[in-house]
């Protein structure tokens, strides 16, 4: 079994060694920020998509 050093008093290659090796990899877990949308910004693309839905209800007069 190894003995135990402290981070602080290993050479300097070994700490980069092993934050290289703790970094390495996110296993199940996505890297990616996820944030929730604002429902109080403006979206064009919800404001365009109600206006095409209203033009299309036709609307007749007979």
């Amino acid at each position: 079994m190894e003995k135990f050093i402290p981070f602080e008093k290993l050479s300097k290659r070994e700490q980069r060694e092993r934050n290289r090796r703790r970094r390495a990899g996110w296993g199940s877990l996505n890297p990616v920020t996820r944030r929730a949308k604002n429902p109080r910004a403006y979206d064009r693309n919800k404001a365009r998509k109600r206006n095409d839905d209203s033009s299309e209800s036709g609307l007749c007069c007979a």
